[in-house]
């Protein structure tokens, strides 16, 4: 049987059925009084390139934590090779196989290629580090996996592709039996997310089980030969990926026949926002220039990248260009200069919501309140207030928390995005660049007052 989807068709393989490397039964979690999983089971296979998907919410993250073993479970069991392993905790995880590729990279960006996969593992005699073993290592375990990139070059010069290469490479090294990749395509090109699914198919080839977590439901149904799909803590639905189409897969995640249609849209106002003319910054960017009417959206396109970084950092003013002109309102505003920036209405949302978007060891309603109270002069508030205000954003943006005002930072990937959304496009814009803004998000609606 085969799912014909537009990266191509994804075709159900005969493979021998193995015994599964990971059994899961029951598995409930609580936060407070909220339900986060609802008696979960799954099987995850050896060989077996399985998907996990849901809308933002739905459990992913939360069964992901249990199985790495940063959360606890209430209830039910998780069996690893045959045996019952109760109290898992991150480090007894990772030393029965379960390793985790999360969103945000975890590499040492000062340092090589090789030393980042041998990190912790550094072969040394009389404490001195062979680095020529180093590298030999390090080159052995890339060639492995059919991976061509130099040890010798830093992991900061690497591109975001390469950096997950690296890392599923770190831990396919260290005896990586369940590989958890979540979101390893996100903000790629095309060219790029191609050379992650051919490692991900080469990891299934090599005998490890992996758990591939994406929004992109065409990639997901190219790639994946079981599917798995949560919603509101539960599953819903589990089967081989070749027996969902899209549709099928889209009305399991949401719980209803959903029908896609171009909404109306209403034509943008004579009246100009945003004018930028003749920016320039290295090699990389030369004579940009886009003018954008009030309602009007404008999309700027290219793979993710230096050159679409440092876009965002120069419209931002985290970067002077070398040569340029900007207007918000009609009002000339100089590079560079971010409470004049701030102060014209205009607003720059990041695509790397961790580093420079969230506070992470903020709640969640101080995190949406932020920027508001900054710009208007006041200091944060009592918290009972801060959550009075913040509620209608919850609701207006879809943020879901399994408890009252949790750590921005406990939140899915995709609510943490809701959230960074609401903190800026709240504070009454006049023109807004947003850098990857649906990133880890399934949307039911994009707030009406957006526009």
């Amino acid at each position: 049987m085969t799912a014909t989807t537009a990266l191509g068709t994804a075709r159900a393989v005969d493979r021998p059925t193995a015994e599964p490397v990971v059994r899961i039964r029951d598995l409930t979690k609580r936060f407070g009084g909220a339900v986060a999983l609802r008696g979960v089971s799954l099987d995850i296979r050896p060989g077996e390139i399985h998907a996990l998907m849901g809308m933002n919410g739905a459990g992913k993250s939360t069964l992901v934590q249990l199985l790495s073993g940063a959360y606890q479970a209430d209830g039910g069991t998780i069996e690893i090779e045959g045996s019952e392993r109760p109290g898992l905790t991150p480090r007894r995880a990772r030393r029965l196989g379960v390793c985790t590729v999360p969103q945000r990279r975890e590499l040492v960006m000062a340092l090589s290629v090789a030393e980042n996969i041998l990190l912790g593992d550094l072969p040394a005699s009389r404490s001195l580090v062979s680095w020529k073993s180093v590298e030999r290592q390090a080159r052995q375990a890339l060639r492995h996996l059919n991976i061509d990139i130099d040890v010798q070059r830093t992991a900061g010069e690497l591109t975001v592709a390469e950096q997950t290469m690296v890392e599923v490479a770190r831990e396919v090294r260290r005896g990586g039996k369940v590989l958890i990749l979540d979101e390893p395509t996100a903000c790629l090109g095309a060219a790029a997310a191609d050379r992650i699914r051919g490692l991900v198919r080469t990891l299934r080839d090599e005998g490890v089980a992996v758990v591939y977590i994406s929004h992109y439901i065409d990639e997901v149904l190219s790639v994946a030969d079981h599917l798995t799909v949560l919603r509101d803590g539960s599953v819903v639905h589990s089967g081989p990926a070749a027996a969902t189409d899209a549709a099928g897969l889209v009305r399991h995640m949401v719980g209803r026949e959903v029908v896609s249609r171009r909404p109306e849209r209403p034509a943008p106002s004579p009246e100009v926002a945003l004018t930028v003319r003749g920016l320039s910054h290295g090699r990389d960017i030369r004579e940009f220039g886009v003018q954008v009417r009030k309602g009007e959206i404008v999309g700027v396109l290219g793979p993710a990248g230096d050159a679409q970084s440092r876009l965002f950092d120069l419209l931002s003013g985290r970067r002077r260009p070398d040569a340029g002109e900007l207007e918000v309102g009609g009002a000339a505003v100089p590079f560079g200069r971010i409470p004049r920036s701030l102060a014209s209405g205009l607003r720059c949302v990041t695509g790397d919501r961790r580093a420079l978007g969230l506070i992470p060891g903020l709640s969640l309603d101080e995190n949406l309140m932020l920027a508001t109270d900054r710009l208007s002069g006041r200091r944060l508030r009592r918290r009972s207030d801060t959550t009075r205000r913040a509620a209608p954003r919850r609701e207006s943006y879809g943020v879901v928390a399994l408890t009252r005002d949790p750590a921005v930072g406990s939140l899915s990937g995709g609510n943490q995005q809701k959230v960074l959304l609401a903190k800026w496009l709240e504070t009454s814009p006049v023109a807004c660049f947003l850098e990857d803004p649906t990133t880890a998000s399934t949307w039911r609606r994009w707030p009406t007052s957006t526009r």
